[in-house]
């Protein structure tokens, strides 16, 4: 009795599964182009995105050059958004304003190009080309649209991605410090405070400055050791200017003191 039960429940479940299958079915290959639309934004309010994709792409034809036709660009790029296809919502939305200037979903569209490509940032020791584009378009609708209430959200968001572009670029310092690459480490360091001078990061990394620079010197070619020293030196001088009290402050001292004493004896010799 027990395993008849199971089987009958086996088979509702089934036709359950069907039944939903074939209504999307049923009107994508017999409805007509009004069913079709009226079937994609019930599917794109349900989050069944890309039913609501295909839907869209299905009545996209029949109604060019008609009323109905802006709605159904939009929410055919927030269906693509929806699915996670960021690179080809940012296109359409991008498409969208550009085409419709005058409709009260632009700025949406316009906030949603940057978004796309901020959803498509990935963790920061990965490529971080999404994330700059983002930083740009989020800019560019803050310098479009100056008035809008999505400006503070904008901001944030650039933030946010700027964090994790200095992240990445903390990461490859230590890197190649890490593999004694002390020149690319210098430069690495150096780049990330000229790209994020307000980093709240920037005692340990002209920390990191003054200690690559020192190795770099000491690892290098004579004729070429006199003139790193003394930008060690400088380097040390800068920290110790700007962080007298840090937890490195002894570390950099003797990193200052090594370095002069190493100039004096090329110098001297």
């Amino acid at each position: 009795m027990i395993k008849k039960l199971f089987v009958l429940f086996g088979v509702i479940s089934l036709f359950g599964i069907f039944s939903c299958k074939s209504e999307f079915e049923t009107i994508r290959q017999q409805g007509s182009a009004e069913e079709r639309l009226v079937g994609a934004k019930r599917y794109l309010d349900e989050d069944e995105c890309f039913k609501a994709q295909t839907l869209y792409e299905s009545v996209i034809g029949a109604y060019r050059g008609l009323p109905e036709q802006e709605l159904i660009y939009f929410n055919y790029a927030q269906a693509l958004y929806c699915q996670g296809s960021y690179l080809r919502s940012a296109h359409y939305f991008r498409d969208f304003a550009a085409t419709y200037p005058n409709s009260e979903n632009k700025e949406e569209a316009l906030f949603m190009i940057p978004y796309s490509y901020y959803k498509m940032s990935p963790a920061y020791r990965l490529d971080q080309t999404y994330t700059a584009k983002a930083i740009d378009e989020f800019q560019l609708f803050i310098n479009t649209n100056p008035t809008s209430e999505r400006v503070n959200e904008c901001n944030k968001l650039i933030d946010e991605c700027r964090i994790k572009l200095e992240k990445k670029a903390f990461a490859e310092g230590e890197l190649y410090y890490n593999i004694k690459n002390y020149e690319a480490a210098t430069v690495s360091f150096k780049n990330l405070l000229k790209d994020f001078p307000e980093s709240p990061n920037a005692e340990e990394v002209r920390y990191l400055i003054a200690k690559a620079s020192y190795e770099w010197a000491e690892k290098s070619i004579l004729t070429k050791q006199e003139e790193r020293y003394q930008a060690t030196n400088t380097y040390a001088e800068t920290f110790l200017a700007r962080h007298s009290d840090s937890e490195y402050t002894s570390q950099v001292k003797d990193i200052l003191t090594n370095s002069k004493n190493k100039l004096k004896e090329i110098i001297n010799e």
